[in-house]
């Protein structure tokens, strides 16, 4: 009897803001949807502001340098939303 195993990477590869949406696709291929509403600095940011982010914390995380906001993955697969 064979297995596989699968293999669970949840750091971010790719991140892509809509007018709707907060779009983050992880490297091992899980793709997290969450409306931008949200996270009201990114909402309220330039779409060319939330197109310019960079990986934080080894991959576990998100920041916007033009926008100062940070985002956990983790917090993200749990579905937090940004404090009011």
């Amino acid at each position: 009897m064979s297995t596989s195993t699968i293999v669970s990477d949840p750091r971010v590869k790719d991140v892509r803001c809509t007018d709707e949406n907060l779009e983050v696709l992880l490297r091992d291929g899980r793709k997290i949807s969450v409306p931008l509403a949200w996270f009201p600095r990114l909402l309220a940011a330039a779409p060319e502001a939330r197109a310019l982010w960079e990986p934080s914390a080894a991959g576990h995380g998100i920041h916007w340098p033009k926008i100062d906001e940070d985002l956990s993955i983790a917090g993200l697969l749990r579905g937090e939303r940004a404090p009011d």
